[in-house]
């Protein structure tokens, strides 16, 4: 599937781009993105617009420095959740923490240095960067047209890596503990963070409660490689965390046990309608493999939308949906 399909995910991509409404070269939107809100007593939290895909950073204040998770789409966002940060406290911004390679979550890593925090990931998350970079690059510079390539973020680089489990060197009360899953999610490898004192576990895109997921699996070698399978053997490991407040990428917060109940049944649903979908294609299927597989991921989220009228963000199964229909469809 490798750079064949790179060229059917652009075209498909490219059909949908402007369901996410405002998007010019600078990646951020007419609308304002949200405020930071207290998700508890020490957790804030920055939503972006549509733009950045309206996804969370969150932040912990240990009343000593304080660590973010997931740097946004674009250093423009990124300045705007230091910002939000300032205005509420007067620790400095320590650490940032990238829970796994996708662009929403490493773009904007270079303003939080320039404010002298410290980007950090797992090896293996390190590793898959520059690959996942380019092939986002790519997309949205050279099809959508969303940015050129003087504008579109510089790879990001990150400060300090670990693999299995590392906690923070933080000197505030309070501490955050990383953890790398066994098993892949949403994207190639995943990290999940832990605060024990507010039991606060937070775990980007590997959770959207309340809200539709991003089904276009990992990218690796230049192509994507979703893994449903392993993605739910993944959510099972969340369950060492009992108890823990679950806080995703996007969407809603939710107690582990019900967060890691609601996203399977999501993931099966969605596997089974997509499926579904590509078998009734007969020989028509080809189609999700070349250049008119458009239609096919429009009329996908609309049967996503029916299959689950209490979820958000169905425009995240037009640009995501790609990836598991081509992988069913080509029997891989």
């Amino acid at each position: 599937m490798g750079s064949r399909f790179r060229v059917i995910a652009a075209s498909a991509m490219f059909a949908v781009s402007t369901m996410v409404a405002g998007v010019g070269s600078s990646g951020c939107g007419a609308s304002e993105a949200a405020h930071s809100r207290p998700a508890s007593s020490q957790l804030g939290v920055f939503t972006s617009d549509a733009a950045g895909f309206e996804t969370h950073s969150f932040w912990y204040d240990t009343g000593r420095e304080v660590v973010v998770f997931d740097a946004q789409f674009t250093e423009a966002l990124a300045r705007k959740v230091i910002a939000e940060i300032h205005a509420a406290t007067a620790s400095p911004i320590r650490y940032v923490v990238v829970t796994h390679p996708n662009p929403d979550k490493f773009n904007g890593a270079s303003a939080f240095r320039a404010e002298g925090a410290r980007i950090v990931a797992s090896k293996a998350t390190a590793a898959a960067i520059p690959d996942v970079h380019a092939y986002k690059k790519h997309y949205f510079v050279e099809v959508a047209k969303m940015f050129t390539a003087e504008t579109y973020p510089a790879q990001a680089t990150i400060d300090e890596t670990f693999e299995g489990d590392f906690s923070l060197p933080l000197t505030g009360e309070g501490r955050v503990e990383l953890h790398e899953l066994k098993h892949a999610g949403v994207s190639s490898t995943q990290t999940v963070a832990y605060v024990p004192g507010i039991g606060a576990l937070v775990v980007g895109d590997l959770v959207h409660v309340g809200a539709h997921a991003w089904l276009e699996g990992g990218i690796v070698h230049g192509a994507p490689q979703p893994r449903v399978d392993d993605w739910k053997l993944a959510l099972d490991e969340l369950l060492a965390y009992p108890g823990a407040t679950v806080y995703g990428g996007r969407g809603a917060s939710a107690k582990v046990e019900d967060a890691v109940a609601a996203q399977k049944r999501y993931l099966d649903g969605m596997h089974r309608l997509v499926a579904d979908y590509v078998k009734s294609l007969g020989p028509r299927k080809s189609e999700l493999l070349g250049d008119g597989g458009a239609p096919h991921y429009q009329a996908l989220t609309q049967k996503a939308e029916k299959a689950f009228p209490e979820l958000s963000l169905s425009y995240l199964i037009a640009y995501g949906v790609y990836g598991l229909a081509g992988q069913i469809a080509s029997g891989s």
